[in-house]
């Protein structure tokens, strides 16, 4: 642990995303404040080589956060007493840690929470989870307001707090100078970001792979990279049912593209980027990357434009494209005054560190509010047993448990014996009854 601060914040991320907003959220408190991470032992854990990538560039890259259990993030909490708590994970497991895992402690920390990336629309199920949390953190001026008005017609009491998206400069203005690249590496590559959730169909994601196929044939000045969250046999955020390394391993087989037209890389976006001229994605909080630093880019528009696509916040942003467009390296710069309403306002307006500046004093003196969750059905308390039980086994445990209960159901299906049809009852005609 760092030494302590007039307040000191431990922040508990989940995955892989949420580490690296836990790191450059910690990084943006007051300096004389303290911070340390910690990983919940969760099934989407980071590997050590996410984790890496995740805390690149940050105060925390020197060392690996610890990966605890459910009893050891108690644990750790008791001991450190941490002022703030900030639970930087998926809205289940913010659930499970304030409602379950770090219940009743004396004192009661000030609970944070908030979203690694763009949010638009607000939705309730981020709210229900995080109802509990004394404040809320997003990332614009339309996601504040959003966020205000569902918390109202929901009952929430916490508070929403603006802030920078933690990983964007801290006065984000687009058209910031691009981060240095080593001096004798060119500025020639075009960085596809890829989304774990969208476009759901493996069609459309093989249709992406041959459009970067034949922008590399074009284009044979042009390094392609598509840029994975994780590799295949890695756990991120959100499940991924099409992994674009596998897709592309089979349309190689096929002989449908080169097998050297795309370079497949993880690691930190901000190295790629160095490099980059040209930078396009379905939907990724990484575009907000590219427009702080001047990289001219492309949001694939082929799939749709909505909340489902997780890509409604760029509708009048000006980049908005085609797979055509791609093809023919055409990428765009942002509309100014989406802009100013999207992620990149001045940083003056930020109003997250007086809020929890307050809810700290506040929590010193009169004590916090008790919120009580809304969620709060039999199917919640079960889905909180399910979790702790996932926090607490080690996942290799876990999934040698899962097998065994296949392996299970498997040969009771086996050894339980067909069930007969049911006689059916015999039906006489008149005539038949009438010779008898």
């Amino acid at each position: 642990m760092t030494n302590r601060g007039p307040v000191h914040v431990m922040a508990i991320a989940d995955s892989d995303s949420y580490l690296k907003w836990a790191a450059c959220l910690v990084d943006a408190l007051p300096p004389d404040w303290s911070g340390e991470l910690a990983v919940a032992r969760t099934p989407i854990a980071p590997s050590p080589t996410q984790m890496r990538g995740a805390l690149e560039s940050t105060r925390a890259s020197a060392a690996l956060p610890p990966v605890l259990s459910a009893t050891a993030l108690r644990r750790a909490v008791r001991r450190t007493r941490p002022d703030v708590v900030v639970t930087a994970c998926t809205g289940p497991v913010v659930d499970l840690l304030i409602n379950d895992v770090l219940a009743g402690l004396t004192p009661r920390p000030v609970f944070v929470s908030g979203l690694p990336g763009v949010s638009v629309p607000a939705t309730e199920k981020a709210w229900l989870y995080r109802a509990p949390v004394d404040l809320f953190i997003v990332h614009s001026h339309r996601e504040a307001a959003e966020f205000r008005e569902l918390g109202e017609q929901l009952g929430v009491t916490g508070e929403v707090g603006l802030a920078t998206l933690p990983f964007l400069p801290h006065n984000p203005a687009p058209a910031l100078p691009a981060p240095a690249a080593p001096r004798e590496a060119p500025r020639n590559r075009v960085v596809f970001a890829t989304q774990a959730k969208v476009p759901v169909e493996r069609e459309e994601r093989e249709a992406i792979l041959r459009a970067l196929a034949d922008l590399a044939a074009r284009r044979p000045d042009l390094e392609v990279v598509v840029k994975l969250r994780a590799r295949a046999h890695e756990q991120q955020t959100h499940r991924e049912r099409h992994h674009y390394e596998t897709l592309w391993q089979n349309l190689v087989a096929a002989g449908e593209v080169p097998a050297d037209a795309v370079t497949f890389a993880d690691g930190s976006m901000r190295e790629q980027l160095a490099h980059a001229v040209g930078f396009v994605t379905v939907s990724s909080t990484a575009a907000l990357e590219a427009i702080a630093y001047d990289v001219p880019l492309l949001i694939l528009s082929d799939f749709g434009v909505s909340a489902e696509m997780i890509n409604l916040v760029f509708e009048d942003s000006g980049t908005l494209g085609t797979l055509e467009d791609l093809r023919t390296a055409e990428f765009r710069k942002p509309d100014p005054q989406w802009c100013a309403a999207n992620y990149f306002h001045d940083a003056a307006d930020n109003d997250w560190v007086p809020r929890l500046s307050a809810l700290v004093a506040r929590a010193r003196t009169e004590g916090l509010p008790v919120r009580p969750p809304l969620l709060t059905s039999p199917k919640d308390v079960a889905r909180r047993r399910r979790g702790r039980l996932r926090m607490e086994v080690p996942p290799g445990a876990l999934r040698t448990i899962g097998r065994f209960r296949k392996r299970l159901k498997r040969v009771r299906r086996l050894l339980t014996p067909a069930k007969k049809p049911a006689a059916q009852p015999v039906h006489h005609d008149r005539a038949e009854q009438s010779s008898t």
